[in-house]
């Protein structure tokens, strides 16, 4: 498996993949401010500096799959993408955030480092192909309803339009109604596919639409979940992280509060260097 240089002037290229340091994409599900969004970024800036963690910050500028037609969607493209730019010159932190439609890759790439395809568009061709068009580094997040092996499918389509620089997500299967499982052989089988493989820890443990008009979650098996992908063999880790979780406004059920990303942090990268040589060797 090759590794992926994700390019960023301020601060030099950040590489992901065996050998390199873990990647973390963190950050609120939604932008519900921009000072919201700041005190997180600054916070997981100072984690990551401590513990020798290359940090992405994520946040959505729009849900556009949210359960409800009522559901809070985020600020929208125009302001939202003002809002990652302030953050991302301010901090010299880079950003990433997801698109939903062709339209949105050209206008995002101005700002994002990484463009993220959600997992409820993972086969959608025109949005693959219009992510790889700006050049950016592409993550795309596995759908809840396909296979590991079949995303190789989604690798092609990027790859075929001259995207090079391919991230693949693994956010839980679709088990029944309302619920997801986690095939843990999945994450070597994404490796399989030439691309580093990151491991959405909180969507994982997501209740999709499991509140009626939201979705639930058990964050408290956020923890094992990403204990056993880092034993697995992982890249990089994505967390939704709040304050305060159970006032945010986008997947707080699901959410990791800020206080506790420290901690698991220690004992994942733990597990990481204790795996290290069997995973990579």
């Amino acid at each position: 498996m090759q590794c992926v240089e994700l390019p960023f002037p301020p601060s030099g290229p950040i590489t992901v993949g065996p050998g390199a340091p873990l990647l973390l994409l963190a950050g609120p599900c939604v932008l519900e401010s921009a000072e919201l969004a700041r005190e997180v970024a600054v916070e997981m800036q100072a984690i990551a500096a401590r513990l020798g963690v290359s940090y992405v910050f994520k946040a959505s500028f729009d849900k556009a799959n949210r359960t409800s037609l009522s559901s809070f969607r985020g600020p929208g493209p125009e302001k939202g993408l003002r809002i990652l730019a302030r953050l991302r010159e301010e901090l010299k932190v880079p950003v990433v955030s997801d698109i939903h439609e062709p339209a949105q890759a050209e206008l995002a790439a101005e700002v994002l480092d990484i463009l993220q395809i959600p997992a409820f568009l993972c086969r959608q061709t025109d949005l693959l192909v219009a992510a790889a068009r700006t050049g950016k580094v592409v993550n795309i997040k596995k759908g809840q309803f396909v296979s590991p092996w079949d995303m190789a499918h989604a690798v092609d389509k990027v790859r075929a339009a001259g995207g090079r620089r391919i991230l693949l997500t693994e956010r839980g299967a679709s088990f029944g109604y309302n619920n997801l499982v986690v095939d843990m052989r999945a994450l070597p089988v994404l490796r399989g596919l030439g691309c580093p493989v990151i491991f959405d820890a909180t969507h994982s443990v997501q209740l999709p639409g499991g509140a009626g008009g939201s979705s639930g979650g058990q964050r408290e098996f956020i923890p094992p979940l990403a204990r056993a992908a880092m034993a697995a063999g992982i890249d990089g880790l994505f967390l939704e992280v709040h304050p305060d979780p159970d006032h945010a406004l986008c997947d707080g059920p699901n959410s990791l509060p800020l206080a506790g990303v420290e901690g698991l942090l220690r004992q994942l990268l733990a597990i990481r260097t204790a795996v290290s040589g069997v995973i990579d060797g």
